[in-house]
């Protein structure tokens, strides 16, 4: 049974920094690209970032580039979305997902598995 469990949401301050973290079981992690997505109320899910299968290549969506980092370690099937910087409109759902391919991409129907997400909340 595939299983992505996220964790290290929160509340922190406008300005704070919070580490995700997303453990993966039950599939072959290290031959998978990884994505980061959230979902505020009444919005859309909205893609964050993600991961190719080596950790070579990355990419970040507009609205947090600069402030947000993915990295994976494929020895604890584990990958980690770093946040800084954080503003309240970074408020979401945050959920991690796994491809069946190697390669990244924005799209969430592209992806087969996801978590159950994490809460993160920012304040003012």
């Amino acid at each position: 049974q595939v299983q992505l469990v996220e964790s290290g949401g929160g509340l922190v301050q406008a300005g704070g920094s919070l580490r995700l973290s997303c453990a993966a079981s039950g599939l072959t992690f290290s031959g998978r690209a990884m994505g980061w997505f959230r979902q505020a109320p009444g919005k859309e899910r909205e893609f964050v970032g993600g991961i190719s299968w080596s950790g070579s290549t990355t990419y970040n969506a507009d609205s947090v580039k600069g402030r947000f980092t993915i990295s994976r370690d494929n020895a604890k099937n584990t990958v980690y979305l770093q946040m800084n910087s954080l503003k309240p409109e970074d408020t979401a759902v945050y959920y991690c997902a796994a491809r069946e391919l190697g390669y990244i991409t924005a799209q969430p129907l592209s992806y087969a598995y996801w978590g159950q997400g994490t809460q993160v909340t920012v304040s003012s």
